[in-house]
């Protein structure tokens, strides 16, 4: 059975940093295309970034430059470093896992607030 479990959510002031972290158990991790999505009340949830197995990358244009996602397949983690964190960041944030079959699995979720 696939789980994914998030962590590294929290209360952070503008300008500052956090470190998401997923892990995965039951799948062949690295062969799969890991992302970040995130959302607001209200609002579809969003691709933030995600991350091939052979690490290619893809990014919202407004995380660009802020954010880096980034693998490490001996862990079964894919992490997410967001920096120049905006109040507009805030959100409950996702971890994705794509299997090469085509399925879908999603985490529970870690809530990032960015406020003063």
């Amino acid at each position: 059975q696939v789980q994914l479990a998030e962590s590294g959510g929290g209360l952070v002031q503008p300008g500052g940093s956090l470190r998401l972290s997923c892990v995965a158990s039951g799948s062949r991790f690295s062969l799969n295309v890991m992302g970040w999505y995130r959302q607001t009340p209200g609002k579809q949830r969003e691709l933030v970034a995600s991350i091939t197995g052979g690490g290619s990358t893809t990014y919202a244009d407004s995380v660009k430059g802020r954010f880096t996602i980034s693998r490490d397949n001996a862990k079964n983690t894919v992490y997410l470093q967001m920096n120049s964190l905006k109040p507009d960041d805030t959100a409950v944030y996702y971890c994705k896992m794509t299997t090469m079959g085509g399925w879908v699995y999603w985490g529970q979720g870690t809530q990032v607030t960015v406020s003063s």
